[in-house]
């Protein structure tokens, strides 16, 4: 049997195999093609005819474990091209300017804060920054829950314009 025979009989087997081991039909057509691009240039080294299916499945897999290992490389092999242009990856670190305005807003937040009457100051720190339910709040300040929402709601609105006017917007 040629070739060709021996291809047509047995690639649609294979096929079906590299699917489930690349995951994709796209992976497993390139795979496949490769596949049988190598088994020609190397059918003279198969005795058995027989054996082909296997023989291909084994050239296939192969073929499929490199195509991955090349797709898993893939990133770091662009940022190491990057890096020989001149270009470096920006980094996920925060700028210097948010850092800034970040811990102007955090210490602008905290004077606010202390500046509430302690009655709004007290529910505030447990509902918002402690994120302490309503209920629980209540109990520990001996207070109704609605008196809770009611202190709330007066406390967020003097820490939003506390905080517009620390920090003049």
């Amino acid at each position: 049997m040629n070739f060709d025979q021996l291809m047509a009989r047995h690639k649609d087997a294979v096929y079906r195999q590299m699917v489930r081991m690349c995951g994709n039909a796209d992976d497993a057509d390139d795979v496949l093609s490769e596949s049988l691009l190598n088994a020609y240039r190397a059918m003279h080294q198969l005795s058995d005819e027989t054996a082909f299916q296997s023989w291909l499945a084994i050239i296939a897999r192969r073929t499929c474990g490199r195509l991955k290992r090349r797709e898993a490389l893939a990133p770091v092999l662009r940022l190491a091209e990057l890096s020989e242009h001149g270009i470096e990856p920006a980094s996920n670190a925060p700028s210097i300017d948010s850092q800034l305005i970040e811990e102007e807003t955090k210490a602008c937040l905290l004077q606010v804060m202390a500046e509430l009457p302690p009655l709004y100051r007290k529910v505030y720190e447990l509902r918002d920054v402690q994120d302490l339910p309503a209920n629980e709040v209540a109990e520990r300040l001996g207070i109704s829950v609605a008196a809770v929402k009611s202190r709330l709601h007066r406390a967020r609105s003097l820490v939003r314009a506390g905080i517009d006017t620390g920090l003049g917007t």
